[in-house]
């Protein structure tokens, strides 16, 4: 007796999991190619530093001995894993991503349960947390598009966004269930953890705490025991002894205009959410207290006050905005009243997933090499970076070597240290002048006496130049990509 064919309603639910293991499998493939781009660098150099010495590290950047705000929980326990195990830092960093992508995928199926019991999703969720973006390909920490996941998925952000799932998940549970205290305690816990792993997805974990909470209406007994979970994530932030959190509210200004492209073309950047903006709407006539319409609110309401007042920074906080927007288009395709309403959303939402996978196409180059690929998906692929390797024969670890910005980002990858930091760092007391003597040291117009003094000033052991920045002083030892050129300062 043959089998009966597959009927289209399970083939709908098993095309979004096929999907969705697509993305799965590509992005646990692009972990072995782990690209080079963005803060890469300063995260291996935070490993490097804690792997040397847990207990009082120092700057991950510079040869200087001051708190920051990198010395999470999670990239403490990396340092330890490295410390133990002797891995090379980038196995770690891998192992890092496996976890985050692992918790990422876990905590999108977790909170999805929370709002559907639909087989179908989670995955469908998945699939428009990673493609429902814009047409336009956006890279940036804490913003989880394919392609910009793939450059970030050994960061602390997308362990920290994992875990916002996963705490919003229990937060939901714990509301709607007669919960004790230990797990209400836990929960502030999980809370700090977040903030302290990474601070801006923090905010968004905190938004989406708040509109769960908002949406819930719970009862006195609930607010107290609510309460004392605040109490213990706070105490946690203040006891946690690598940085003062809490200094980080005065950062400077130097955050702001980091942060103000976040501003900047919006619509091709994240045009494609406009339509889950319209699924909260859907929602907010159903049930003007859903969680996902509250959620939206508050992240956008945020983002709107940071490019009123010039706090540019508040604009990571717009993936308080995007993600429920985005699960709340996944869930319209499964919980809309009428079959035909539910057939043309799958439909409007079929093509918006197409066309954010093409936009976010380029990301296959990072696991196929580029001329294998098809010409429009090629032209699609940016190149990461090269690294600074090339250097590690000869300079040691903790060596100060004299750098640009662009390599500054990536030499203390490997154990050194460089006169400025590649990142802005508010702990640094003596930043901006590290910085003005970078650039005095590369001025054309700096004379070899003057150069020379600068070197001397920071105990400068090795430059990278070109062949133009020789100096008497300075012994060319190799060349490495780009005509670069590594110098040993004479002793």
């Amino acid at each position: 007796m043959r089998a009966a064919p597959p009927s289209p309603a399970s083939a709908g639910r098993a095309l979004p999991w096929a999907a969705a293991a697509l993305v799965l499998v590509l992005m646990l493939l692009v972990i072995v190619r782990l690209p080079w781009a963005g803060d890469l660098g300063m995260h291996a150099a935070t490993v490097q530093r804690l792997r040397h010495s847990l207990l009082n590290p120092g700057n991950p950047l510079v040869d200087a001995d001051t708190p920051s705000p990198y010395y999470s929980p999670w990239m403490l326990l990396l340092g330890l894993l490295a410390r133990v195990t002797g891995l090379s830092v980038f196995v770690v960093l891998r192992i890092g991503a496996l976890v985050g992508l692992a918790l990422l995928f876990t905590g999108v199926w977790s909170y999805v349960r929370t709002l559907s019991a639909h087989r179908a999703a989670p995955a469908l969720a998945i699939l428009c947390v990673v493609f429902l973006w814009g047409p336009d390909v956006f890279n940036w920490s804490g913003f989880l598009g394919l392609n910009s996941l793939a450059l970030t998925v050994s960061y602390p952000s997308v362990l920290a966004l994992g875990l916002s799932f996963h705490f919003w998940a229990w937060l939901t549970r714990a509301l709607r269930a007669d919960t004790g205290w230990p797990a209400w305690i836990g929960l502030g816990l999980l809370w700090a953890l977040i903030l302290l792993c990474h601070q801006f997805s923090g905010v968004v974990a905190s938004l989406g705490a708040l509109a769960v909470v908002l949406a819930a209406r719970p009862a006195r007994a609930t607010l107290l025991r609510l309460g004392a979970a605040l109490v213990a994530g706070v105490l946690l932030l203040a006891l946690w002894p690598y940085y003062d959190f809490f200094a980080l509210f005065s950062a400077g200004a130097d955050l702001e205009a980091i942060h103000r492209p976040l501003y900047s073309d919006l619509l091709p950047r994240f045009g494609l959410v406009l339509l889950g903006v319209v699924a909260l709407v859907f929602r907010w006539r159903r049930d003007h207290r859903d969680v996902l319409v509250l959620f939206f609110v508050l992240g956008a309401l945020l983002f709107v006050a940071g490019g009123l007042t010039g706090h540019y920074s508040w604009g990571r906080a717009l993936p308080a905005a995007l993600i429920p927007a985005q699960l709340a288009a996944a869930l319209e395709t499964v919980s809309a009243s009428r079959r035909g309403v539910r057939l043309l959303w799958a439909c409007l939402l079929g093509i918006a997933l197409a066309v954010g996978a093409w936009a976010q196409a380029g990301t296959l180059g990072y696991v196929i090499d580029r001329s294998y690929l098809p010409a429009p998906v090629a032209a699609k692929y940016r190149t990461p970076w090269v690294g600074y390797h090339w250097i590690t024969p000869w300079v040691r670890y903790g060596d100060v070597v004299m750098a640009r910005t662009t390599p500054s980002r990536q030499i203390p990858a490997y154990g050194p240290y460089t006169v400025a930091p590649g990142y802005p760092d508010f702990f640094l007391p003596d930043e901006t002048g590290r910085a003005q003597a970078v650039t005095r040291y590369y001025a054309p117009t700096t004379d070899s006496a003057t150069r020379l003094a600068i070197a001397r000033r920071y105990g400068v052991h090795w430059v990278i130049g070109s062949p133009d920045t020789a100096e008497p002083w300075l012994k060319e030892v190799t060349r490495g990509p780009g005509d670069q050129v590594l110098y040993k300062v004479a002793p």
